[in-house]
């Protein structure tokens, strides 16, 4: 195969991802370096603008890949398969651990907030992928409403934010959390601790 590896250009474009992935996950976008990006994937800047365009596209291209991520972890877990307390604990759960298991992700969003979505708002594909995890949602709550379960009137994408916001908060703040209450937010006492409260929160919220 050629030293430029242009024959197998979808293992090329994964590579290219992955390193673009950790660069822009330590540095953001603004503190990010192409060049640092291609000699982490063995590749050249001209290949990596053949594949991507520039930096701001690759970068577009990082965040499409790790919602696509996510949402494919999500699909996994069959939560319409389940009684919808198991599937909405299930949901908090699976969403904390996520977080704990891929920090980029958390600092791939802080840097596409810091510049306010401009990134996101130009991709179709990534709106498109959320509609069907709102879908699922929205049949655990109404299955769960039918059943007496669950209050009716829950807003799913209400619903998802705050799941997803007491994760987020926590772990993207557990440093000065740390330390203001002088408690390690990451030890595993403390970490299955949170994980309890957050599942208490949520299906006491739905409980009707």
């Amino acid at each position: 195969m050629p030293r430029n590896g242009r024959r197998d250009p979808a293992r090329n474009q994964g590579r290219i991802l992955k390193a673009a992935q950790a660069e822009f996950a330590r540095y953001g976008l603004g503190g990010a370096r192409v060049d640092r990006i291609a000699a982490r994937a063995g590749a050249n800047k001209r290949m990596l603008y053949y594949y991507f365009g520039n930096k701001d596209a690759l970068f577009l291209a990082v965040l499409k890949d790790s919602y696509a991520r996510i949402r494919s972890a999500e699909r996994a877990l069959h939560l319409a398969d389940l009684d919808p307390r198991e599937a909405m604990r299930r949901l908090v759960e699976f969403t904390w651990r996520y977080y704990l298991q891929h920090p980029e992700f958390l600092t791939l969003l802080n840097s596409e907030n810091l510049h306010r979505g401009r990134h996101v708002k130009r991709s179709r594909d990534i709106v498109a992928m959320h509609a069907p995890f709102v879908a699922m949602i929205q049949q655990v709550l109404a299955r769960g409403a039918r059943s007496g379960e669950f209050r009716r009137g829950v807003d799913p994408v209400q619903l998802y934010i705050s799941i997803a916001g007491l994760g987020y908060f926590y772990l993207s703040n557990r440093h000065t959390l740390s330390t203001i209450f002088e408690r390690d937010l990451l030890a595993r006492r403390h970490k299955a601790e949170r994980l309890r409260h957050m599942e208490a929160l949520v299906l006491g919220y739905l409980r009707k």
